[in-house]
């Protein structure tokens, strides 16, 4: 499956820039999210991809095809580019069977009946959905209509297959299991995917790499992981999980360690990574806070407890730190009389730095 390059896309509706310059690059057999707030452009985004919008400016390319040139006057028309795409309502059509709905891109590219048979029979054998060919989609379930939208966009095995928030119709469980059946079926065809959603557990568990977006520009893309250990923006900390955030003084120690002192802290907190200072802010994940019980010592800043909600796998604790409120997480609930909160060496990373570099290739704020 061939790559995506995406390069200087600039699009606006009336006075509104929706995309500020959009550049990215999928790999061959990637799959790469686009996450973010509704609004934020990566819709349009997909949409440029696709051929359904088409920027002002920048130029789009898939493989050794390009798709769209602005500065050469190149734009090729949507069915002429080979894409894969399922939209969010899925797009079936109600008044054809199951079989009818995968074969008629088939059809449409002119495909003898026996050849369209045979494609569509098994390509519905991949999506587990062959025992309802003659079935119409108000007889599916919207996990099983969802299953033949992606067959009808794997029906003529395009290069490239775009997923513009497919699950958000399903339920949460079946959300759940669609999301490790795609992402199994991805896998075993090598596509070439770009997905598009708001949903941050569906980005950290799907993705390969994950570029967020905001205001119609990418603010910082790594791993799953690269991004929620280490987000550089603070939009990106706030909207890619719960984070904390601590401002203070820096001093760097003989040994390189940034040592952040705050008023919460004065103690001071061990960043990881750099920060030229002398001011700086870092965020803190909810999870890496560590809370001692019942601690010899407890200064006049004791760390109150405002409120604890059960999540299940885990307590979440709303706790006052003199002036400051913290989110905490812990496995077990904990006693809430002479606490003491502390915030381990190098679970603190810097945001906004000015001296880290933006990179593209790797919702609580307090």
């Amino acid at each position: 499956m061939p790559e995506i390059r995406v390069e200087h896309l600039v699009k606006s509706f009336g006075d509104h820039r929706v995309l500020d310059d959009v550049t990215f690059t999928v790999k061959d057999k990637e799959f790469v999210t686009l996450l973010g707030p509704s609004g934020c452009g990566k819709t349009t985004t997909l949409m440029s991809i696709a051929g359904f919008v088409t920027p002002e400016t920048g130029a789009i390319a898939c493989g050794d095809e390009t798709f769209l040139d602005r500065s050469a006057g190149v734009d090729r028309a949507a069915e002429e580019r080979n894409l894969g795409i399922v939209f969010q309502s899925y797009a079936v059509w109600p008044h054809m069977t199951v079989a009818a709905n995968v074969g008629f891109p088939l059809k449409v590219r002119r495909l003898g009946k026996r050849a369209v048979r045979e494609r569509v029979d098994e390509v519905l054998d991949l999506v587990e959905m062959g025992e309802y060919a003659d079935r119409y989609p108000y007889q599916l379930s919207g996990g099983q209509q969802q299953r033949v939208a992606l067959a009808r966009a794997l029906a003529y095995s395009p290069g490239v297959l775009l997923l513009d928030e497919p699950f958000s119709n399903l339920d949460a469980k079946l959300r759940e299991r669609a999301r490790a059946w795609l992402k199994e079926l991805q896998h075993n065809l090598g596509l070439t995917t770009v997905f598009v959603t708001h949903d941050q557990d569906e980005a950290l568990s799907m993705s390969d790499r994950l570029l967020v977006m905001n205001d119609g520009r990418i603010l910082g893309g790594g791993s799953p992981e690269d991004v929620y250990r280490e987000p550089g923006e603070r939009f990106v900390a706030e909207f890619v999980g719960q984070c904390n955030f601590l401002s203070g003084q820096l001093t760097t120690e003989a040994d390189g360690t940034c040592l952040l002192t705050t008023p919460e802290f004065p103690e001071g907190i061990v960043a990881r990574g750099h920060h030229p200072g002398p001011a700086a802010t870092v965020a803190i994940r909810p999870e890496d806070i560590e809370v001692e019980e019942h601690a010899e010592g407890v200064s006049d800043s004791e760390p109150i407890v405002l409120d604890v909600s059960y999540l299940g796998d885990r307590y979440q604790y709303r706790v006052a730190v003199g002036r400051t409120e913290l989110v905490v997480q812990t496995t077990r609930r904990i006693a809430t009389d002479g606490l003491r909160v502390r915030i381990p060496p190098g679970v603190a990373t810097f945001i906004d730095s000015p001296d880290l570099p933006p990179t593209l290739e790797a919702d609580t704020s307090i």
